[in-house]
């Protein structure tokens, strides 16, 4: 935006914006993080539509996300503690704007973007029935086996998944995540069962539920209208997503199936800058060059841990290990931090 980054003061009682009224178009938001918890910084439309969100905000870090927004009443929003409904204010979007996509390459990576969501959506629908399936029939094995390959295609869609406030969370919530008063769901809620309980017996209202979930979560996604800055923030986030939950192994902390959401994040962020690249080409060239070089580096150190069809486990790797995964890692969120910024040149 004009005028340089809009300022958000976080505190762990406090989310103050600098400003309540924006031009239509591309606004950054810069976060800084005063408080004592983790917090989280969103852009809400109507309904608690996603437009823009930036996560893991530790205590004296400040971090930028980029936002396309058109005209509208819109509510600014941070979550110490990374849980419940967040600490709100309202958001006034005034004038015209040329919509990003209205440049012809945009509109393609976009559209080239949301046919690999197509893909990706059709097959996790696949392989979550099969998994509650096994599930339901007190399967454990089998159930086991397919726990890690239904969340690969959960978390290659997540950038738009992740539009949709409240599923989310009720799909993909650790059990350390979900606010007090609320029931844990979800594929953790069954992971947990299945690894440590051992026992699913009581668990086919919360597979129907998870299902039916992700069933509303894929028709959404498929008709979500994307900016194309959130194929640059999404490409970021699943990112972040693997430095800060898969890397230390808490995302599956039962299963330690974290290595298949680690790969699963690395190809979705991938396919987000490919979407982008012929736009990325003509703008940054040598910033494709270096995107190219860091994700072949990253894959072929997180290649070094296949076992058979899949992945070693997390608990199975050394700390040298992690510590080389997790340096590749930041090696290529680093060039892919500017992404969003190019697209909304």
């Amino acid at each position: 935006s004009a005028g340089g980054p809009i300022a958000v003061a976080a505190n762990d009682t406090e989310c103050k914006v600098a400003v309540t009224e924006v031009a239509a178009g591309t606004s950054t938001f810069s976060i800084t993080n005063a408080g004592s918890k983790v917090t989280e910084f969103y852009v809400y439309a109507p309904g608690d539509r996603v437009m823009g969100e930036v996560e893991n905000i530790v205590p004296g870090l400040t971090r930028e996300v980029i936002v396309e927004l058109p005209a509208g009443a819109y509510e600014t929003a941070c979550k110490p503690g990374m849980t419940g409904k967040g600490i709100r204010g309202p958001l006034k979007v005034a004038g015209e704007h040329k919509p990003l996509s209205d440049d012809a390459k945009l509109a393609e990576a976009t559209a080239g973007y949301k046919r690999y969501i197509k893909t990706q959506s059709d097959t996790l629908l696949t392989k979550t029935q099969e998994f509650v399936d096994a599930v339901k029939a007190g399967d454990i094995d089998k159930a086991k086996a397919l726990f890690p390959v239904a969340r690969t295609y959960w978390e290659r869609i997540e950038p738009v998944a992740e539009i949709f406030g409240d599923l989310d969370p009720a799909i993909d919530a650790r059990e350390n995540d979900v606010a007090e008063g609320e029931e844990w769901t979800g594929f953790h809620k069954i992971e947990k069962d299945l690894w440590v309980a051992k026992d699913v017996s009581e668990d086919g209202p919360i597979a129907d539920k998870l299902m039916a979930d992700i069933k509303t979560i894929v028709d959404k996604a498929n008709g979500a209208e994307i900016s194309p800055v959130l194929l640059g923030n999404g490409a970021k986030g699943l990112l972040d997503e693997v430095a800060s939950g898969k890397i230390t192994g808490e995302e599956d902390r039962y299963s330690h199936t974290d290595l298949w959401d680690f790969d699963a994040n690395l190809q979705g962020s991938k396919a987000a800058v490919q979407a982008l690249r012929p736009v990325l080409e003509e703008r940054a060239p040598d910033l494709v060059k270096t995107l190219d070089e860091r994700f072949a580096a990253t894959e072929a150190e997180l290649g070094t841990h296949r076992a058979g069809d899949g992945w070693k486990l997390h608990n199975e790797l050394s700390k040298e290990e992690l510590k080389k995964l997790s340096d590749s890692i930041n090696a290529l969120s680093e060039p892919i931090s500017k992404i969003a910024a190019i697209v909304a040149k």
